[in-house]
């Protein structure tokens, strides 16, 4: 196998770099906030309102541009309900809500090698 292209793989197939795939998903999901919104989501639609009690220390601007990017992203929908008082609420898509395998093991890990940080776990995600 040329060197390029030991680089990139084994002769299995099994790619022994970060591709691109995952370069994007933790462009997304690596950013401070995202993870914990798309988990306060899981249990069901949020007003904003109820989305900034669920993300302790998160402000209005910074859970604004995380439900706007998740929103781009096709893992959350904006749903406007005609008022008075008008208000909007915000539910996981079907993408949205296929993170939960991924965010339940990243809890279960979490629970193992971050025990100081376990009992801040969202109900939804304990094992």
């Amino acid at each position: 196998m040329p060197e390029a292209d030991a680089a990139q793989g084994t002769d299995d197939g099994l790619c022994t770099e970060p591709e691109s795939a995952l370069q994007r998903v933790f462009a997304l999901l690596g950013k401070r906030w995202t993870g914990v919104v798309i988990a306060a989501l899981m249990s069901g639609p949020g007003h904003f309102a109820e989305l900034k009690r669920a993300v302790p220390g998160i402000s209005e601007r910074m859970l604004s541009d995380r439900l706007s990017e998740l929103a781009q992203a096709g893992l959350v929908t904006r749903h406007v309900q005609e008022g008075p008082p008008l208000r909007v609420s915000y539910r996981l898509t079907e993408a949205g809500l296929g993170l939960r395998p991924a965010l339940v093991e990243l809890t279960r890990w979490a629970e193992a090698q971050l025990p100081e940080d376990a009992r801040k776990c969202p109900r939804e995600f304990r094992p």
